[in-house]
C-alpha cells in the first residue's frame, strides 16, 4: 500500500510529497522542495528507506531540499528526472534570477520518458511526458492507487504558469487534456502547490480548462 507524508516548504509553499510502500518501507521523495532535513526526519521517524528523489520538473523550489536529503544519506539516491529540464537544474532551477541560491543535489541518474515504469517497491507509477510548464516536466501516476502526483501542470481551480522561460500555453493545454483529462474522474490530483483535487472535479471547474473554460 502506498502512504504519504505531505510537506508545504519554502519561499513558494511547494508541496513535497515523501512516499513509500508500507509493506517493504522502500521510499521516494516527489519534489523535494525545500527544507530537506524536515523531509529526512519524517523518513526516520517513519523508519522508511529514502532510495529515490523523483523530480517532476527542475525549477529551484521543486528541488531546493535535494542537497540536504542526500547529505543525511548513504548510498545517495537515485535522481529521476526528464533529460528536458537538465539545463535547467544545471542552472540550479533559475534560483539566481528570484534571488536565491540552492544546492541541487546530486546529478540526476534516471531519465525520465512517456510510458516508464517506475517501481517503488511493490507499488508501481507511470510516467507521462507533459511539457509546457517546462520543457521536461512529468508526472507519476500510480494506478491501482488513483493518483497523479502532477507537479506544476495543473493545479485545483488553475494551471501552471507559461510565462517562464520554456513554458508554452498550448503545450500546456495539450498535456493537460492528453495525460491529465484521459484518466479516471476519481483519479486524486496531488500538484506542487495548492490543495488536493480530482480529475472529475477539474474538468468541470477549472477555469482554464474545464467545461466552463
Amino acid at each position: 500500500m502506498l502512504e504519504i507524508a505531505s510537506f508545504t516548504l519554502g519561499p513558494a509553499q511547494t508541496n513535497a510529497y515523501l512516499i513509500a510502500d508500507s509493506d517493504t518501507r522502500e521510499s521516494a521523495v516527489i519534489d523535494p522542495a525545500w527544507d530537506g532535513t524536515v523531509i529526512l526526519a519524517e523518513a526516520n521517524k517513519r523508519g522508511w528507506r529514502i532510495g529515490h528523489l523523483w523530480y517532476t520538473h527542475a525549477h529551484f523550489d521543486h528541488i531546493g531540499g535535494a542537497g540536504a536529503i542526500a547529505d543525511g544519506l548513504n548510498p545517495l539516491p537515485l535522481v529521476a528526472l526528464h533529460p528536458n529540464d537538465h539545463i535547467l537544474w544545471r542552472a540550479e532551477g533559475g534560483a539566481p534570477l528570484f534571488g536565491f541560491k540552492i544546492d541541487p543535489g546530486p546529478e540526476p541518474t534516471i531519465d525520465l520518458y512517456q510510458g516508464q515504469i517506475l517501481n517503488l517497491g511493490k507499488v508501481t507509477f507511470e510516467v507521462r511526458y507533459t511539457p509546457g510548464h517546462t520543457p521536461g516536466h512529468c508526472v507519476f501516476y500510480a494506478e491501482k492507487e488513483h493518483i497523479c502526483f502532477c507537479g506544476d501542470l495543473i493545479f485545483s481551480g488553475s494551471v501552471g504558469r507559461t510565462d517562464l522561460p520554456g513554458g508554452d500555453w498550448a503545450t500546456l493545454e495539450n498535456s493537460i487534456r492528453t495525460h491529465i483529462f484521459s484518466l479516471p474522474d476519481d483519479t486524486r490530483l496531488l500538484s506542487g502547490h495548492g490543495d488536493e483535487t480530482s480529475i472529475g472535479k477539474e474538468k468541470k471547474t477549472n477555469p482554464f480548462v474545464g467545461e466552463s473554460a
